[in-house]
C-alpha cells in the first residue's frame, strides 16, 4: 500500500514513544465497524445476527464486522507482548491478572448499565466480548510463563481442534453445564436467585487467539520491512488454507457451505461461518486478512489513517463511549419519532441506509472525544492510566 499524500494533521497528538502506527490503525479500524455492528443493533429492526444469505447488503453488513472480535482480541495479546518488553515476567504477569479482573468487573457494571440504561439490579447479565478480554487476560498471566514454542503449541490446538468438541451437548453435563457455557458452548447460566448471566462470548478458543498474538509478538521487534513480509506471507498463508478447507466441508465449522439458488448466495453460504463459539474457519476468513492489512497498513497515512489511529490509540475509552453514545442517540431517535421515552431498546426500524448514515454520525462525533482522550493520556505516568 502507496503512502498517501494527505497530510497528517498538525492537531493530532503526537505518537506515543514505543508505539507502531500499524497495530494502532488496524484497531481503529475494526473498533469503527464494531462501532457499525452496534449501530444497527440500536437503530434498525433486523435480528441480532443475521445469516440470511438471500439479504446480501445486510449479511454483508453483518458479515464485514466479524472481523472485529478476533482481530482484536490478536492484537490485545501482541500488545501484551509489546507492554512486556523491558519487564520482569512477573511484572507482566501481574498487570495482566489485574487488567483482566478489572475488565470483567467493568463488563457487569459500568458496560451492563450502557447496554440496558437500567438503573435497577439486573436479573441477567450478558458475558461480551469486555468479560471474555478479561477472562484471557488473566489466563494469560500463567499461560507467560511458557516458552514460545509452548505458546505457538497451546494457540494452535485450541484454535483448529476446538470444533472436535461441539458435539459435547451441556444439558448432558449436568452440574457442569454451566462451566461449559464459560469454556466452550454460549448459553445461560443459572446464578441462584432468580438471577442468570449469559456468556455470549466462551473463553475458548478465544484464548487461542490471544495466546496466538503474544506468540506473534517478537515479529513486530523485526525491522519493518521484515515484519511487513513476514505478516503478510502469514496471512496469505491463512486465507488459502480458509478457501481450500472450507470448499472441502471436512472440517471447521458445524455448517458446511451449500449450492443455492444465485451464484452470489452460494458466495455467501461459503462465508457463512460460525461465530458464537468462532469455528476454525470463522478465525482462518477472519485473521488471515488481518494479519495482510496489518502489514500493509506500516506505511499508510493520511487523514483517514489518523482518525483509525486516535480510535485504535484509545480503545477502553472508545469502546465504552460507543455504547453509551449510541444508545442515548437511539432513545432522542424514538422519542422525536413517537413521542413515546423508552430507555431500554428502543424500536426504530430504521433501514441499512439510515443505519450507515448514523454510524457515519456516531464516527464523527466519537473522533474529538477520543482526540481529547489521547491527548490527555499523553505523558501520564500515575499507574493507573495504563487501566483505561
Amino acid at each position: 500500500m502507496q503512502e498517501s499524500t494527505l497530510a497528517k494533521p498538525e492537531t493530532a497528538p503526537a505518537l506515543a514513544p514505543g508505539r507502531i502506527a500499524s497495530i494502532d490503525i488496524l484497531r481503529g479500524l475494526v473498533m469503527a465497524l464494531m462501532a457499525l455492528d452496534h449501530t444497527r443493533n440500536f437503530f434498525s429492526d433486523y435480528g441480532f445476527n443475521p445469516r440470511d444469505v438471500t439479504e446480501p447488503a445486510l449479511f454483508l453488513t453483518r458479515w464485514i464486522t466479524h472481523f472485529c472480535a478476533p482481530t482484536f482480541i490478536l492484537l490485545t495479546g501482541l500488545s501484551a507482548w509489546l507492554y512486556g518488553r523491558g519487564k520482569s515476567t512477573s511484572e507482566l504477569s501481574r498487570f495482566l491478572l489485574t487488567r483482566g479482573l478489572w475488565l470483567i468487573l467493568l463488563e457487569f457494571t459500568l458496560i451492563q448499565f450502557g447496554w440496558s440504561f437500567d438503573p435497577g439490579l439486573p436479573a441477567s447479565v450478558g458475558g461480551g466480548i469486555i468479560w471474555v478480554i478479561g477472562a484471557c487476560m488473566v489466563l494469560m498471566a500463567a499461560l507467560v510463563y511458557l516458552p514460545r514454542a509452548g505458546l505457538v503449541a497451546f494457540a494452535l490446538v485450541l484454535i483448529s481442534g476446538h470444533n472436535l468438541l461441539d458435539g459435547v451437548r451441556p444439558e448432558d453435563l449436568g452440574a457442569a453445564s454451566g462451566l461449559w457455557h464459560v469454556l466452550h458452548q454460549p448459553g445461560r447460566i443459572a446464578l441462584g436467585g432468580g438471577f442468570t448471566a449469559y456468556v455470549l462470548y466462551p473463553i475458548v478458543p478465544w484464548i487461542g487467539v490471544m495466546a496466538a498474538g503474544y506468540a506473534l509478538g517478537p515479529v513486530m521487534a523485526r525491522p519493518p520491512q521484515e515484519r511487513q513480509r513476514i505478516l503478510f506471507g502469514l496471512g496469505v498463508s491463512i486465507t488459502i488454507g480458509f478457501f481450500l478447507l472450507r470448499a472441502s466441508n471436512l472440517y471447521g465449522d458445524p455448517a458446511p457451505w451449500t449450492v443455492q439458488e444465485t451464484a452470489l448466495a452460494t458466495a455467501l453460504s461459503f462465508l457463512n461461518c460460525q461465530k458464537y463459539p468462532p469455528s476454525l474457519l470463522f478465525l482462518m476468513m477472519t485473521l488471515g486478512p488481518a494479519l495482510m492489512l496489518l502489514a500493509s497498513f506500516e506505511h499508510v497515512r493520511g487523514r483517514v489513517a489518523d482518525w483509525l489511529r486516535i480510535f485504535g490509540q484509545v480503545p477502553f475509552f472508545f469502546y465504552v463511549t460507543h455504547i453509551y453514545l449510541i444508545h442515548a442517540l437511539a432513545v432522542v431517535t424514538a422519542f422525536a419519532l413517537t413521542g413515546t421515552l423508552v430507555m431500554s431498546r428502543p424500536e426504530i426500524g430504521f433501514g441499512l441506509a439510515g443505519v450507515y448514515g448514523v454510524w457515519v454520525v456516531v464516527l464523527l462525533l466519537l473522533y474529538p472525544l477520543c482526540r481529547w482522550f489521547a491527548s490527555l493520556r499523553e505523558g501520564r505516568s500515575f499507574w493507573w492510566w495504563r487501566y483505561l
